[in-house]
């Protein structure tokens, strides 16, 4: 008989980030619990969040609506978070056009903390360590300039994660997404919910979708991808 947990909770690593190029927003995030794409990452074309630790989704869903009426990020978290009794238990960081915020609750499980910069958020509790999120930060700073989609940044972040020891229970889900609004593609939007090692089939998925993405380029052109590109965010 399948036993589940009383309460949700999503002890994980995750990354938000911005392209300042093409304006597009991304999430990618890996945990030891099944389906997490299905709660963590939010975007939109005004921004990115992830919730985690003790989930709370409407962090997700009210903090994009509040940034699609031009409310600052950390502003329009920061005041959702005010008004949570669970606030201590709960992670969540998120950037917008100009803006970040992160939030790591006193409560959160060991090891967890967060790291804030110009273009990405990275945040993560019940990790192996601290050098899971200074690994991401690195990986992410280091493919800037190298004309990447920010899918394929957002996934190197990941992997340097999990290869430095991510959820220090194992792993079993994965997911990226990401809101392009100039150039939206199929590979935007991916999930791997269970799986033995979750990120490296990502990582799979991603050049596979990659590849087909191509292909129809190559037989419809590019009104052929713009029409295949319309993923939902």
């Amino acid at each position: 008989m399948l036993q589940l947990e009383k309460v949700i909770d999503f002890h994980t690593f995750s990354i938000t980030a911005r392209d300042r190029e093409t304006g597009a927003f991304g999430v990618a995030v890996a945990t030891a619990r099944p389906n997490v794409g299905s709660l963590v990452p939010w975007v939109s074309p005004r921004g990115a969040i992830a919730t985690q630790a003790r989930i709370n989704t409407d962090l997700g869903r009210q903090g994009l609506a509040l940034t699609a009426q031009g409310v600052p990020v950390d502003v329009a978290l920061s005041a959702l978070l005010r008004k949570d009794g669970d606030r201590e238990l709960r992670q969540v960081h998120g950037l917008d056009g100009e803006r970040a915020f992160c939030h790591t609750g006193a409560s959160c499980v060991p090891w967890c903390g967060h790291e804030q910069a110009d273009e990405f958020t990275i945040a993560g509790n019940m990790l192996a360590g601290p050098d899971v999120v200074a690994a991401m930060a690195r990986a992410f700073r280091a493919s800037d300039g190298e004309r990447r989609d920010l899918s394929e940044r957002l996934l190197m972040a990941l992997e340097a994660g999990q290869a430095a020891g991510g959820d220090k229970r194992g792993k079993q889900s994965a997911a990226l997404l990401v809101a392009a609004i100039r150039e939206p593609r199929m590979y935007h939007n991916l999930r791997v919910d269970d799986h033995a090692d979750p990120v490296a089939e990502l990582r799979r998925v991603w050049a596979v979708v990659v590849a087909h993405t191509k292909q129809i380029e190559s037989e419809f052109g590019p009104a052929g991808v713009r029409l295949f590109g319309r993923v939902k965010h």
